[in-house]
Protein backbone atom coordinates (compact mmCIF):
# COMPACT_ATOMS: atom_id res chain seq x y z
CA UNK A 1 0.00 0.00 0.00
CA UNK A 2 2.77 2.55 0.83
CA UNK A 3 4.63 1.76 -2.25
CA UNK A 4 1.19 2.93 -4.26
CA UNK A 5 0.41 5.65 -2.30
CA UNK A 6 4.09 6.88 -3.20
CA UNK A 7 3.78 6.21 -6.45
CA UNK A 8 0.60 8.82 -6.78
CA UNK A 9 2.71 11.15 -5.08
CA UNK A 10 5.67 10.99 -7.47
CA UNK A 11 2.63 11.94 -10.18
CA UNK A 12 1.40 14.55 -8.44
CA UNK A 13 4.72 16.23 -7.91
CA UNK A 14 5.99 15.29 -11.94
CA UNK A 15 2.59 17.70 -12.43
CA UNK A 16 3.96 20.85 -10.64
CA UNK A 17 4.63 22.87 -13.26
CA UNK A 18 8.56 23.31 -13.88
CA UNK A 19 7.55 27.20 -14.53
CA UNK A 20 7.33 27.46 -10.73
CA UNK A 21 10.61 25.80 -9.41
CA UNK A 22 13.69 27.50 -7.75
CA UNK A 23 15.67 25.87 -10.73
CA UNK A 24 13.37 28.12 -13.35
CA UNK A 25 13.14 31.36 -11.27
CA UNK A 26 16.99 31.41 -10.78
CA UNK A 27 18.01 30.85 -14.38
CA UNK A 28 14.97 33.76 -14.75
CA UNK A 29 16.76 35.89 -12.40
CA UNK A 30 20.30 35.48 -14.12
CA UNK A 31 19.22 36.02 -17.53
CA UNK A 32 17.02 39.39 -16.36
CA UNK A 33 20.54 40.36 -14.82
CA UNK A 34 22.51 39.72 -17.81
CA UNK A 35 20.27 40.30 -20.44
CA UNK A 36 20.09 44.53 -19.68
CA UNK A 37 24.55 44.16 -19.52
CA UNK A 38 24.17 42.49 -23.26
CA UNK A 39 21.32 45.01 -24.47
CA UNK A 40 23.52 48.04 -23.33
CA UNK A 41 26.55 47.07 -24.88
CA UNK A 42 24.85 46.97 -28.22
CA UNK A 43 22.95 50.16 -27.42
CA UNK A 44 25.90 51.60 -26.60
CA UNK A 45 27.55 50.06 -30.02
CA UNK A 46 24.10 51.70 -32.08
CA UNK A 47 24.55 55.17 -30.07
CA UNK A 48 28.41 55.03 -31.24
CA UNK A 49 27.30 54.25 -34.77
CA UNK A 50 24.83 56.88 -34.98
CA UNK A 51 26.97 59.32 -33.33
CA UNK A 52 29.67 58.81 -35.48
CA UNK A 53 27.66 58.81 -38.56
CA UNK A 54 26.08 62.01 -37.45
CA UNK A 55 29.75 63.19 -37.08
CA UNK A 56 30.98 62.17 -40.41
CA UNK A 57 27.44 63.82 -41.66
CA UNK A 58 27.93 67.27 -40.03
CA UNK A 59 32.09 66.96 -41.27
CA UNK A 60 30.76 66.25 -44.80
CA UNK A 61 27.86 68.85 -45.13
CA UNK A 62 30.68 71.43 -43.87
CA UNK A 63 32.95 70.25 -46.45
CA UNK A 64 30.42 70.52 -49.03
CA UNK A 65 28.80 73.67 -47.73
CA UNK A 66 32.56 74.98 -47.95
CA UNK A 67 33.10 73.56 -51.38
CA UNK A 68 29.86 75.07 -52.96
CA UNK A 69 31.09 78.53 -51.07
CA UNK A 70 33.98 78.61 -53.20
CA UNK A 71 32.54 77.27 -56.07
CA UNK A 72 29.86 80.19 -55.69
CA UNK A 73 32.33 83.04 -55.43
CA UNK A 74 34.67 81.56 -58.74
CA UNK A 75 31.30 81.59 -60.61
CA UNK A 76 30.45 85.09 -59.30
CA UNK A 77 34.03 86.25 -59.90
CA UNK A 78 33.43 84.39 -64.02
CA UNK A 79 30.69 86.48 -64.00
CA UNK A 80 32.07 89.54 -63.04
CA UNK A 81 34.72 89.21 -65.61
CA UNK A 82 32.51 88.31 -68.21
CA UNK A 83 30.57 91.30 -67.65
CA UNK A 84 33.53 93.23 -67.39
CA UNK A 85 34.55 92.00 -70.52
CA UNK A 86 31.33 92.58 -71.96
CA UNK A 87 31.53 96.24 -71.32
CA UNK A 88 34.70 96.51 -72.59
CA UNK A 89 35.26 99.90 -74.96
CA UNK A 90 37.96 98.39 -76.86
CA UNK A 91 36.25 94.85 -77.69
CA UNK A 92 32.58 96.96 -78.26
CA UNK A 93 34.32 99.85 -80.86
CA UNK A 94 36.06 96.55 -82.46
CA UNK A 95 32.67 94.71 -82.81
CA UNK A 96 30.37 97.96 -84.02
CA UNK A 97 33.50 99.72 -86.38
CA UNK A 98 35.20 96.66 -87.69
CA UNK A 99 34.81 97.23 -91.27
CA UNK A 100 35.84 100.51 -91.24
CA UNK A 101 39.63 99.60 -89.37
CA UNK A 102 42.28 98.75 -91.61
CA UNK A 103 44.21 95.82 -91.28
CA UNK A 104 46.98 96.81 -88.32
CA UNK A 105 44.19 98.47 -86.74
CA UNK A 106 42.06 94.97 -86.44
CA UNK A 107 44.92 92.88 -85.46
CA UNK A 108 45.98 94.97 -82.89
CA UNK A 109 42.28 95.12 -81.06
CA UNK A 110 41.93 91.68 -81.74
CA UNK A 111 45.48 91.03 -79.90
CA UNK A 112 44.20 92.55 -77.16
CA UNK A 113 41.17 91.14 -77.24
CA UNK A 114 43.07 87.47 -77.46
CA UNK A 115 45.72 88.84 -74.35
CA UNK A 116 42.80 89.84 -72.38
CA UNK A 117 40.83 86.58 -72.66
CA UNK A 118 43.89 84.70 -71.50
CA UNK A 119 44.34 86.62 -68.88
CA UNK A 120 41.20 85.40 -67.73
CA UNK A 121 41.38 82.40 -68.41
CA UNK A 122 44.86 81.90 -66.17
CA UNK A 123 43.00 83.48 -63.19
CA UNK A 124 40.67 80.61 -62.40
CA UNK A 125 41.67 77.55 -62.80
CA UNK A 126 38.07 76.52 -63.22
CA UNK A 127 38.18 77.70 -66.80
CA UNK A 128 38.69 75.39 -69.38
CA UNK A 129 38.15 77.81 -72.20
CA UNK A 130 37.16 81.66 -72.83
CA UNK A 131 34.80 82.42 -76.30
CA UNK A 132 34.15 86.07 -77.72
CA UNK A 133 31.81 85.28 -80.62
CA UNK A 134 31.77 88.67 -82.44
CA UNK A 135 28.41 88.15 -85.43
CA UNK A 136 30.03 91.76 -86.89
CA UNK A 137 33.36 90.51 -87.49
CA UNK A 138 32.08 86.79 -88.49
CA UNK A 139 35.08 85.55 -86.13
CA UNK A 140 35.45 84.31 -82.90
CA UNK A 141 38.23 84.83 -80.67
CA UNK A 142 38.86 82.65 -77.59
CA UNK A 143 41.87 82.06 -74.71
CA UNK A 144 43.18 79.02 -76.24
CA UNK A 145 42.88 79.23 -80.11
CA UNK A 146 43.05 83.03 -80.46
CA UNK A 147 41.06 83.99 -83.68
CA UNK A 148 39.11 81.31 -85.22
CA UNK A 149 36.22 81.49 -87.74
CA UNK A 150 32.88 82.65 -86.69
CA UNK A 151 31.41 79.61 -84.63
CA UNK A 152 28.03 80.05 -85.28
CA UNK A 153 26.40 76.77 -83.70
CA UNK A 154 27.63 78.20 -80.42
CA UNK A 155 26.76 81.99 -80.99
CA UNK A 156 23.41 80.09 -81.45
CA UNK A 157 22.89 77.92 -79.02
CA UNK A 158 24.23 80.60 -76.22
CA UNK A 159 22.24 82.87 -77.90
CA UNK A 160 19.09 81.30 -77.53
CA UNK A 161 20.14 80.91 -74.02
CA UNK A 162 20.49 83.93 -73.20
CA UNK A 163 17.18 85.16 -74.67
CA UNK A 164 15.62 82.32 -72.67
CA UNK A 165 17.47 83.34 -69.68
CA UNK A 166 18.35 79.75 -68.73
CA UNK A 167 20.11 78.95 -65.39
CA UNK A 168 23.43 80.39 -64.48
CA UNK A 169 25.46 78.02 -65.60
CA UNK A 170 24.54 76.29 -68.91
CA UNK A 171 24.83 72.69 -69.89
CA UNK A 172 25.91 72.02 -73.56
CA UNK A 173 27.45 68.45 -74.04
CA UNK A 174 28.77 67.17 -71.01
CA UNK A 175 30.17 70.68 -69.63
CA UNK A 176 28.67 73.83 -68.65
CA UNK A 177 29.07 77.25 -69.22
CA UNK A 178 28.02 80.64 -68.63
CA UNK A 179 27.03 83.02 -70.91
CA UNK A 180 26.63 86.88 -71.92
CA UNK A 181 25.42 88.63 -74.78
CA UNK A 182 26.39 92.81 -75.95
CA UNK A 183 23.09 93.85 -77.85
CA UNK A 184 23.12 97.29 -80.05
CA UNK A 185 20.04 98.48 -78.24
CA UNK A 186 18.07 97.99 -81.77
CA UNK A 187 14.81 95.64 -80.98
CA UNK A 188 14.83 92.18 -82.82
CA UNK A 189 18.40 92.30 -84.00
CA UNK A 190 20.58 89.64 -82.77
CA UNK A 191 23.79 90.03 -80.19
CA UNK A 192 27.01 91.99 -81.71
CA UNK A 193 28.87 89.50 -79.52
CA UNK A 194 28.24 86.67 -76.74
CA UNK A 195 31.05 86.06 -74.12
CA UNK A 196 30.96 82.54 -73.37
CA UNK A 197 32.70 80.89 -70.50
CA UNK A 198 33.06 76.79 -70.93
CA UNK A 199 34.45 75.26 -67.60
CA UNK A 200 36.86 72.68 -66.87
CA UNK A 201 35.20 69.49 -66.65
CA UNK A 202 38.71 67.26 -65.17
CA UNK A 203 39.00 70.36 -62.94
CA UNK A 204 35.21 70.05 -61.18
CA UNK A 205 35.96 66.27 -61.17
CA UNK A 206 39.19 66.95 -59.40
CA UNK A 207 38.17 69.48 -56.82
CA UNK A 208 34.86 67.32 -56.19
CA UNK A 209 37.61 64.18 -55.03
CA UNK A 210 39.01 66.72 -52.28
CA UNK A 211 35.39 66.90 -50.38
CA UNK A 212 36.08 62.96 -49.90
CA UNK A 213 36.53 62.05 -45.76
CA UNK A 214 37.50 58.45 -46.68
CA UNK A 215 38.90 57.20 -49.87
CA UNK A 216 36.07 54.85 -49.89
CA UNK A 217 33.89 57.97 -50.35
CA UNK A 218 32.02 58.84 -53.88
CA UNK A 219 30.74 62.64 -54.77
CA UNK A 220 28.83 63.78 -57.94
CA UNK A 221 27.58 67.24 -58.45
CA UNK A 222 24.24 67.82 -60.37
CA UNK A 223 21.90 70.29 -61.48
CA UNK A 224 18.10 68.77 -61.34
CA UNK A 225 17.01 71.62 -64.16
CA UNK A 226 19.71 70.87 -66.87
CA UNK A 227 19.99 67.17 -66.53
CA UNK A 228 24.02 68.02 -66.07
CA UNK A 229 26.08 65.37 -63.60
CA UNK A 230 29.56 65.20 -62.85
CA UNK A 231 30.69 62.30 -60.84
CA UNK A 232 34.37 61.88 -59.55
CA UNK A 233 34.62 58.35 -59.87
CA UNK A 234 33.21 57.36 -63.57
CA UNK A 235 32.06 54.37 -62.64
CA UNK A 236 29.44 55.49 -60.12
CA UNK A 237 27.02 55.93 -62.64
CA UNK A 238 24.84 52.82 -61.06
CA UNK A 239 24.46 54.58 -58.09
CA UNK A 240 24.03 57.85 -58.92
CA UNK A 241 21.04 56.47 -61.28
CA UNK A 242 19.64 54.67 -58.04
CA UNK A 243 20.14 58.20 -56.15
CA UNK A 244 18.20 59.82 -58.53
CA UNK A 245 15.64 57.47 -58.58
CA UNK A 246 14.96 57.65 -55.04
CA UNK A 247 15.77 60.96 -54.44
CA UNK A 248 12.41 62.38 -54.17
CA UNK A 249 11.94 60.92 -50.69
CA UNK A 250 14.87 62.49 -49.36
CA UNK A 251 14.04 65.17 -47.50
CA UNK A 252 17.43 65.32 -44.96
CA UNK A 253 20.32 66.43 -45.31
CA UNK A 254 21.51 62.68 -44.46
CA UNK A 255 19.59 59.62 -45.62
CA UNK A 256 20.68 55.66 -46.30
CA UNK A 257 20.58 54.28 -50.25
CA UNK A 258 20.13 50.86 -50.36
CA UNK A 259 22.48 49.75 -53.69
CA UNK A 260 22.28 45.82 -54.34
CA UNK A 261 21.74 45.39 -50.31
CA UNK A 262 24.79 47.55 -49.85
CA UNK A 263 23.99 50.15 -48.13
CA UNK A 264 25.22 53.95 -48.56
CA UNK A 265 25.19 57.28 -46.29
CA UNK A 266 24.33 59.84 -48.93
CA UNK A 267 24.96 63.71 -47.65
CA UNK A 268 23.80 66.36 -49.69
CA UNK A 269 23.93 70.12 -50.01
CA UNK A 270 21.88 71.98 -52.78
CA UNK A 271 23.34 75.42 -53.66
CA UNK A 272 20.38 77.46 -54.62
CA UNK A 273 22.22 80.73 -56.66
CA UNK A 274 23.80 77.85 -58.63
CA UNK A 275 20.91 75.88 -58.48
CA UNK A 276 22.76 72.34 -58.43
CA UNK A 277 23.18 69.73 -55.61
CA UNK A 278 26.34 67.99 -54.73
CA UNK A 279 26.18 65.14 -52.58
CA UNK A 280 28.78 62.49 -51.43
CA UNK A 281 28.12 58.50 -50.73
CA UNK A 282 29.82 56.62 -48.45
CA UNK A 283 29.30 52.86 -48.10
CA UNK A 284 27.81 52.00 -44.45
CA UNK A 285 30.21 49.49 -43.76
CA UNK A 286 32.95 52.18 -43.30
CA UNK A 287 31.30 54.18 -41.03
CA UNK A 288 30.88 50.87 -38.89
CA UNK A 289 34.44 50.13 -39.13
CA UNK A 290 36.17 52.27 -36.52
CA UNK A 291 33.59 50.49 -34.45
CA UNK A 292 34.20 47.18 -35.44
CA UNK A 293 36.53 46.45 -32.68
CA UNK A 294 33.43 47.23 -30.12
CA UNK A 295 30.94 45.37 -32.01
CA UNK A 296 33.45 41.91 -32.41
CA UNK A 297 33.84 42.47 -28.15
CA UNK A 298 30.06 43.19 -27.73
CA UNK A 299 29.43 39.35 -29.98
CA UNK A 300 32.15 38.13 -27.30
CA UNK A 301 31.30 39.87 -24.05
CA UNK A 302 26.86 38.41 -25.41
CA UNK A 303 28.44 34.93 -25.85
CA UNK A 304 30.66 34.74 -23.10
CA UNK A 305 27.47 35.90 -21.06
CA UNK A 306 25.03 33.53 -22.62
CA UNK A 307 27.69 30.91 -21.68
CA UNK A 308 28.13 32.19 -18.05
CA UNK A 309 24.01 31.69 -18.17
CA UNK A 310 24.68 28.20 -19.50
CA UNK A 311 27.53 27.22 -16.78
CA UNK A 312 25.64 28.72 -13.59
CA UNK A 313 22.46 27.38 -14.39
CA UNK A 314 23.84 23.83 -15.23
CA UNK A 315 25.65 24.48 -11.74
CA UNK A 316 22.69 25.25 -10.13
CA UNK A 317 21.10 22.29 -11.59
CA UNK A 318 23.61 20.01 -10.62
CA UNK A 319 24.26 21.31 -6.87
CA UNK A 320 21.18 22.96 -5.92
CA UNK A 321 17.67 21.76 -8.02
CA UNK A 322 18.82 18.17 -8.63
CA UNK A 323 19.72 17.53 -5.11
CA UNK A 324 16.42 19.85 -3.92
CA UNK A 325 14.28 17.63 -5.96
CA UNK A 326 15.17 14.66 -4.58
CA UNK A 327 14.42 15.64 -1.11
CA UNK A 328 11.06 16.94 -2.60
CA UNK A 329 10.75 13.38 -4.11
CA UNK A 330 11.20 12.11 -0.68
CA UNK A 331 8.80 14.36 1.36
CA UNK A 332 6.24 13.94 -1.23
CA UNK A 333 6.83 9.73 -0.63
CA UNK A 334 6.46 10.37 2.99
CA UNK A 335 3.29 12.22 2.67
CA UNK A 336 1.60 9.25 0.21
CA UNK A 337 2.93 6.66 3.03
CA UNK A 338 6.33 5.32 1.74
CA UNK A 339 8.48 5.09 4.93
CA UNK A 340 10.49 2.60 3.79
CA UNK A 341 12.64 4.41 0.69
CA UNK A 342 15.36 6.16 2.08
CA UNK A 343 17.45 8.86 -0.01
CA UNK A 344 20.47 7.22 -1.71
CA UNK A 345 23.40 9.70 -1.52
CA UNK A 346 27.13 10.11 -1.60
CA UNK A 347 26.84 13.84 -1.10
CA UNK A 348 29.30 15.44 2.16
CA UNK A 349 27.97 18.77 1.57
CA UNK A 350 24.59 20.42 3.51
CA UNK A 351 22.04 18.46 1.04
CA UNK A 352 23.71 15.24 2.35
CA UNK A 353 23.61 16.04 6.28
CA UNK A 354 20.04 16.88 4.45
CA UNK A 355 19.63 13.44 3.09
CA UNK A 356 21.15 11.83 6.23
CA UNK A 357 18.47 13.39 8.95
CA UNK A 358 15.44 12.61 6.71
CA UNK A 359 16.49 9.03 6.23
CA UNK A 360 16.97 8.85 9.77
CA UNK A 361 13.60 10.68 10.51
CA UNK A 362 11.76 8.19 8.38
CA UNK A 363 12.99 5.07 10.34
CA UNK A 364 11.81 7.34 13.14
CA UNK A 365 8.62 7.80 11.75
CA UNK A 366 8.41 3.91 10.39
CA UNK A 367 8.98 2.77 14.31
CA UNK A 368 6.43 5.06 15.55
CA UNK A 369 3.62 4.11 13.18
CA UNK A 370 4.40 0.51 13.43
CA UNK A 371 3.98 0.98 17.49
CA UNK A 372 1.32 3.20 17.14
CA UNK A 373 -0.52 0.46 14.09
CA UNK A 374 0.38 -2.24 16.62
CA UNK A 375 -1.73 -0.80 19.33
CA UNK A 376 -4.40 0.49 17.12
CA UNK A 377 -4.58 -3.49 15.87
CA UNK A 378 -4.52 -4.82 19.72
CA UNK A 379 -7.10 -1.96 20.91
CA UNK A 380 -9.28 -3.60 17.62
CA UNK A 381 -8.79 -6.92 18.72
CA UNK A 382 -9.59 -5.90 22.28
CA UNK A 383 -13.02 -4.41 21.23
CA UNK A 384 -14.08 -6.84 19.42
CA UNK A 385 -13.40 -9.55 21.99
CA UNK A 386 -15.24 -7.16 24.12
CA UNK A 387 -18.15 -7.52 21.96
CA UNK A 388 -17.86 -11.12 21.38
CA UNK A 389 -18.18 -11.18 25.08
CA UNK A 390 -21.36 -9.67 25.35
CA UNK A 391 -23.33 -11.96 23.92
CA UNK A 392 -27.10 -11.05 24.72
CA UNK A 393 -28.31 -13.03 27.65
CA UNK A 394 -31.70 -12.53 26.73
CA UNK A 395 -31.38 -13.75 23.02
CA UNK A 396 -29.75 -17.23 24.66
CA UNK A 397 -32.83 -17.19 26.62
CA UNK A 398 -35.19 -16.94 23.67
CA UNK A 399 -33.28 -19.04 21.45
CA UNK A 400 -33.56 -21.99 24.11
CA UNK A 401 -37.20 -20.78 24.74
CA UNK A 402 -37.73 -21.69 20.89
CA UNK A 403 -36.07 -24.61 21.08
CA UNK A 404 -38.07 -26.13 23.94
CA UNK A 405 -40.94 -24.77 21.72
CA UNK A 406 -40.08 -27.37 18.68
CA UNK A 407 -39.22 -30.05 20.99
CA UNK A 408 -42.53 -30.29 22.18
CA UNK A 409 -44.57 -29.83 19.04
CA UNK A 410 -42.26 -32.69 17.56
CA UNK A 411 -40.99 -30.39 14.72
CA UNK A 412 -37.54 -32.13 14.06
CA UNK A 413 -37.11 -30.55 10.56
CA UNK A 414 -37.33 -26.98 11.88
CA UNK A 415 -34.95 -28.13 15.38
CA UNK A 416 -32.51 -29.22 12.77
CA UNK A 417 -32.73 -25.92 10.99
CA UNK A 418 -32.80 -23.88 14.24
CA UNK A 419 -29.94 -25.24 15.65
CA UNK A 420 -27.74 -25.47 12.46
CA UNK A 421 -28.37 -21.30 12.24
CA UNK A 422 -27.31 -21.00 16.21
CA UNK A 423 -23.88 -23.08 15.66
CA UNK A 424 -23.58 -20.74 12.29
CA UNK A 425 -24.15 -17.52 14.75
CA UNK A 426 -21.87 -18.40 17.24
CA UNK A 427 -19.18 -19.98 15.15
CA UNK A 428 -19.07 -16.59 13.52
CA UNK A 429 -19.05 -14.05 16.85
CA UNK A 430 -16.99 -16.11 18.65
CA UNK A 431 -14.11 -17.27 16.08
CA UNK A 432 -10.68 -15.59 16.58
CA UNK A 433 -8.82 -16.40 13.17
CA UNK A 434 -9.43 -13.06 11.27
CA UNK A 435 -10.33 -9.09 12.26
CA UNK A 436 -11.74 -8.26 8.66
CA UNK A 437 -13.80 -10.84 6.50
CA UNK A 438 -15.48 -10.07 3.17
CA UNK A 439 -18.71 -7.98 3.49
CA UNK A 440 -20.56 -10.70 1.92
CA UNK A 441 -19.98 -13.25 5.10
CA UNK A 442 -20.86 -10.00 7.18
CA UNK A 443 -24.30 -10.00 5.87
CA UNK A 444 -24.83 -13.54 5.81
CA UNK A 445 -24.38 -13.47 9.25
CA UNK A 446 -26.83 -10.63 10.16
CA UNK A 447 -29.52 -12.33 7.90
CA UNK A 448 -29.24 -15.56 9.60
CA UNK A 449 -29.73 -13.66 12.87
CA UNK A 450 -32.94 -12.08 11.13
CA UNK A 451 -34.06 -15.50 10.02
CA UNK A 452 -33.45 -16.60 13.92
CA UNK A 453 -35.61 -13.81 15.09
CA UNK A 454 -38.13 -14.25 12.68
CA UNK A 455 -39.04 -17.54 14.76
CA UNK A 456 -39.57 -16.02 17.55
CA UNK A 457 -41.52 -12.66 15.96
CA UNK A 458 -42.88 -14.10 12.50
CA UNK A 459 -46.02 -12.59 13.27
CA UNK A 460 -45.17 -8.87 14.87
CA UNK A 461 -42.00 -8.16 12.98
CA UNK A 462 -41.13 -7.99 9.01
CA UNK A 463 -37.86 -7.35 7.66
CA UNK A 464 -36.90 -6.03 4.38
CA UNK A 465 -32.92 -7.38 4.13
CA UNK A 466 -32.12 -6.26 0.27
CA UNK A 467 -29.62 -8.50 -1.56
CA UNK A 468 -25.76 -7.44 -1.11
CA UNK A 469 -24.75 -5.67 -5.15
CA UNK A 470 -21.91 -8.20 -6.34
CA UNK A 471 -19.69 -5.17 -6.28
CA UNK A 472 -19.21 -4.98 -2.90
CA UNK A 473 -18.48 -8.63 -1.85
CA UNK A 474 -15.07 -8.44 -1.64
CA UNK A 475 -15.00 -5.59 0.60
CA UNK A 476 -12.68 -6.11 3.73
CA UNK A 477 -14.55 -5.21 6.85
CA UNK A 478 -14.58 -5.94 10.70
CA UNK A 479 -16.36 -8.34 11.64
CA UNK A 480 -19.57 -7.84 14.04
CA UNK A 481 -20.52 -4.39 12.56
CA UNK A 482 -24.21 -5.01 11.06
CA UNK A 483 -25.09 -7.49 13.24
CA UNK A 484 -25.21 -6.00 17.02
CA UNK A 485 -27.07 -2.28 15.09
CA UNK A 486 -29.89 -4.91 13.82
CA UNK A 487 -29.45 -6.53 17.74
CA UNK A 488 -29.90 -2.75 18.86
CA UNK A 489 -33.13 -2.47 17.17
CA UNK A 490 -34.76 -5.75 18.19
CA UNK A 491 -33.86 -5.30 21.79
CA UNK A 492 -34.50 -1.39 21.99
CA UNK A 493 -37.13 -0.71 19.52
CA UNK A 494 -39.17 -3.47 17.53
CA UNK A 495 -39.35 -5.82 20.62
CA UNK A 496 -41.48 -3.28 22.97
CA UNK A 497 -43.81 -2.84 20.13
CA UNK A 498 -47.42 -3.70 20.39
CA UNK A 499 -48.23 -2.58 16.50
CA UNK A 500 -46.44 -4.42 13.75
CA UNK A 501 -42.83 -3.98 13.91
CA UNK A 502 -40.43 -2.68 10.78
CA UNK A 503 -36.89 -3.50 10.28
CA UNK A 504 -34.93 -2.97 6.60
CA UNK A 505 -31.12 -3.26 5.89
CA UNK A 506 -30.47 -1.80 2.30
CA UNK A 507 -27.19 -1.35 0.27
CA UNK A 508 -26.17 2.02 -1.44
CA UNK A 509 -22.84 2.71 -3.85
CA UNK A 510 -21.94 6.47 -3.74
CA UNK A 511 -18.65 7.92 -5.58
CA UNK A 512 -16.63 7.71 -2.46
CA UNK A 513 -18.00 5.25 -0.11
CA UNK A 514 -20.46 2.47 0.29
CA UNK A 515 -22.99 2.62 2.94
CA UNK A 516 -24.94 -0.01 4.61
CA UNK A 517 -28.41 1.14 6.00
CA UNK A 518 -30.12 -0.30 9.16
CA UNK A 519 -33.59 1.73 9.89
CA UNK A 520 -37.03 0.38 11.91
CA UNK A 521 -40.03 2.02 12.46
CA UNK A 522 -39.66 1.99 16.47
CA UNK A 523 -40.21 4.12 19.24
CA UNK A 524 -39.56 7.57 17.55
CA UNK A 525 -36.55 9.38 19.23
CA UNK A 526 -35.82 13.08 20.46
CA UNK A 527 -33.65 15.38 18.92
CA UNK A 528 -32.16 15.75 22.07
CA UNK A 529 -31.35 11.67 22.67
CA UNK A 530 -30.07 11.74 18.82
CA UNK A 531 -28.11 14.08 19.50
CA UNK A 532 -26.57 12.49 23.17
CA UNK A 533 -25.92 9.67 20.36
CA UNK A 534 -24.16 11.49 18.26
CA UNK A 535 -22.02 12.76 20.67
CA UNK A 536 -21.23 9.89 22.70
CA UNK A 537 -19.98 8.48 19.51
CA UNK A 538 -17.58 11.07 18.24
CA UNK A 539 -16.32 11.65 22.02
CA UNK A 540 -15.38 7.74 22.87
CA UNK A 541 -12.36 9.18 25.44
CA UNK A 542 -15.19 10.42 27.88
CA UNK A 543 -16.07 8.47 30.82
CA UNK A 544 -19.16 6.90 28.85
CA UNK A 545 -19.79 3.01 28.94
CA UNK A 546 -18.50 1.61 25.45
CA UNK A 547 -22.15 0.58 24.07
CA UNK A 548 -22.04 -1.95 21.16
CA UNK A 549 -23.01 0.82 18.49
CA UNK A 550 -19.94 2.92 19.89
CA UNK A 551 -17.65 -0.19 19.70
CA UNK A 552 -18.58 -0.24 15.94
CA UNK A 553 -17.90 3.17 15.31
CA UNK A 554 -14.86 3.51 17.19
CA UNK A 555 -13.22 0.47 15.61
CA UNK A 556 -14.72 1.75 11.72
CA UNK A 557 -12.53 4.92 12.30
CA UNK A 558 -9.57 2.61 13.19
CA UNK A 559 -9.69 0.92 9.95
CA UNK A 560 -10.74 3.48 7.58
CA UNK A 561 -10.45 6.85 8.78
CA UNK A 562 -12.17 9.63 10.14
CA UNK A 563 -14.17 10.16 7.17
CA UNK A 564 -16.00 6.17 7.83
CA UNK A 565 -17.96 5.48 10.87
CA UNK A 566 -21.62 5.49 12.00
CA UNK A 567 -24.41 7.96 10.65
CA UNK A 568 -27.16 8.28 13.26
CA UNK A 569 -30.39 9.87 12.10
CA UNK A 570 -34.02 9.45 12.17
CA UNK A 571 -35.41 7.31 9.76
CA UNK A 572 -38.43 7.77 7.34
CA UNK A 573 -39.90 4.59 9.08
CA UNK A 574 -40.52 6.31 12.30
CA UNK A 575 -37.10 5.05 14.49
CA UNK A 576 -33.88 5.22 14.02
CA UNK A 577 -31.43 5.14 11.23
CA UNK A 578 -27.91 4.09 11.18
CA UNK A 579 -25.67 4.71 8.29
CA UNK A 580 -22.45 2.33 8.09
CA UNK A 581 -20.36 4.62 5.92
CA UNK A 582 -16.79 2.99 4.11
CA UNK A 583 -14.69 4.98 2.12
CA UNK A 584 -14.02 2.89 -1.60
CA UNK A 585 -10.18 4.48 -1.27
CA UNK A 586 -9.96 3.12 1.99
CA UNK A 587 -11.73 0.22 1.61
CA UNK A 588 -9.13 -0.80 -1.28
CA UNK A 589 -6.54 -0.22 1.11
CA UNK A 590 -7.39 -2.42 4.04
CA UNK A 591 -8.51 -5.33 1.12
CA UNK A 592 -4.98 -4.93 -0.26
CA UNK A 593 -3.00 -5.29 3.03
CA UNK A 594 -5.14 -8.32 3.99
CA UNK A 595 -4.26 -10.30 0.58
CA UNK A 596 -0.34 -9.15 1.42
Amino acid sequence: MNERIGGGSLRTFSAIRFRKTIFTRLVVTYVLVILPIILLGFYLYQWSYENASQDISRATNMQLSHYFDELEREVEWMGLQQFDILEDEILNKLAVTWSSMDPPEQRERLNYVAQRLTSFKNSSAYIKDIYVHIRTMNKTVSASNAVTAFDSERFSRFDAASIRREHRLIRWGDTLHLSAAKFSGRRGELPLFIVQIELDPERLRSSLQQVHLYPESGSFLMSERSGFVLSSDPDSATIIQSYLSERKSYRELTALLDMDGVLYQVDQVYSEPLEMTIATYLPEETVRLPLSKFYNWAWIFAIASLMAIILISYSTYKFIHKPLFLLVQGFKRMEGGALNIPIKHEQQDEFGYLYHRFNHMLKKLQSLIDQDFKQKMMMQRAELKQLQSQINPHFLYNSFFILNSLAKTGDVERIEEFTDMLGEYFRFITRNGEDHVPLAEEVRHSRMYTEIQKLRFSRRITVQFDELPESMHRIRVPRLIIQPIIENAYEHSLEKMLDEGRLRVTFEEAADAVCVIIENNGEPISEEALEDLRYRLHHPSESYEMTGIMNIHRRLILTYGEASGLQLSRSELGGLKVVIRIGWEEARDVSSVDRG
